[in-house]
């Protein structure tokens, strides 16, 4: 099966929603193959469909004076955060080409991130009734889904060369009594992030059996590229 791959560099959250959207509906017409999107955003808090406003530990005033967006979705999952230096991957799939379900699903792309951590010397691992790539009690990859008949949005968030320092304003993903780890933090130093997104394709390309193809990328509004 053919997957086409997108990349961008810095996006804001919205044009990231208006992405998802317009590829989401392509692939409902099946004007599209499933399509994985990757990008950064400029720093954002979002919060899921279970998230508790609680879980946001600075009032939404004070954020707007840091310079940080504050966004509702229809992911599941509780608050994380998004910026510079993380890598976020939107997989537009089709599961009725795969399989009608959601938990083989989030594994399936937890497994694709715990095969990356492993080519950096990194033994990650699932946490039983949680979701993520954990090292420990740190999550190194978040996850939060939406399925439309059965067409999946939203993704995961990647810690490769992320500030850390923001989720010290959240309770992150709602989970109080567990932290956040990155790959340069865990090898001290820092990752080159396009050879992180190469990775990120090859295993994505091997667990779910797809054949990656690159997308050549439009110019516009989408098309600046920042190495953080």
């Amino acid at each position: 099966m053919l997957c086409q791959v997108e990349q961008y560099g810095m996006v804001t959250y919205q044009d990231g929603l208006d992405l998802q959207g317009e590829r989401i509906a392509q692939h409902k017409a099946q004007e599209i193959p499933d399509t994985l999107i990757l990008l950064e955003h400029p720093h954002v808090f979002t919060l899921g469909r279970n998230a508790r406003r609680e879980n946001l530990l600075v009032s939404p005033d004070w954020l707007q004076k840091a310079g940080v967006q504050l966004f509702e979705t229809d992911r599941g999952g509780d608050i994380t955060y998004h910026g510079p230096g993380q890598l976020v991957g939107y997989p537009i799939f089709d599961l009725t080409r795969h399989r009608r379900d959601i938990a083989w699903y989030m594994r399936s792309v937890e497994e694709a991130l715990i095969r990356l951590a492993a080519d950096y010397g990194i033994k990650a691992a699932r946490i039983p009734g949680v979701t993520g790539v954990w090292l420990g009690n740190e999550k190194l990859a978040a996850l939060g889904v939406h399925v439309s008949r059965w067409i999946t949005s939203h993704g995961f968030a990647l810690n490769v060369n992320t500030d850390l320092r923001y989720f010290r304003w959240i309770v992150p993903c709602g989970i109080p009594d567990k932290g956040v780890t990155s790959l340069r933090r865990l090898l001290g130093r820092k990752v080159s992030m396009q050879e992180v997104r190469e990775r990120v394709i090859e295993h994505f390309s091997a667990v779910f059996g797809l054949e990656m193809e690159a997308k050549p990328q439009p110019a516009g509004v989408l098309d600046h590229h920042e190495e953080v």
